[in-house]
């Protein structure tokens, strides 16, 4: 017996119960702890000891506690249709790209990867918003 494909209104209706069930996660993350605290945590088990180590490193917390916990310092564009990926340091000067505009032609495939640096404190859950603009129109 073949199968068959689902029809439109199935699969409409199987992308809602995925939305659902994405906004009725209970999941509430536990309190943010320094790494101090979470290397306090614990300090006479060797083995966590070691893995910890292992994960954080050797940490001595000297950053500037002005500077922001999450710096982009390159964004780069990779598209399959270009000559090369497209580079974007943000460690310097941001104004010399309002000179330097690119486009990108709708319906064109792109990933953007983004690197940066944390500063002082684990991160969890970094967010990225996207806004597109065409035309000077949001």
């Amino acid at each position: 017996m073949a199968e068959q494909e689902p029809t439109a209104e199935q699969l409409a209706q199987i992308a809602a119960e995925n939305e659902e069930d994405e906004h009725s996660v209970n999941y509430k993350p536990p309190a943010q702890k320094s790494i101090q605290e979470i290397q306090e945590l614990d300090k006479d088990d060797e083995s966590l000891r070691k893995y910890k180590e292992a994960l954080l490193g050797a940490v001595t917390v000297s950053a500037d506690p002005n500077a922001p916990n999450v710096v982009v310092t390159k964004l780069t564009l990779v598209c399959g249709t270009a000559p090369g990926p497209l580079e974007l340091d943000l460690t310097g000067d941001l104004e010399s790209f309002k000179k330097q505009a690119f486009v990108l032609k709708e319906g064109v495939e792109y990933r953007i990867k983004i690197s940066f640096r944390v500063n002082r404190e684990i991160v969890s859950g970094l967010k990225y918003i996207q806004h597109t603009f065409r035309k000077g129109v949001k």
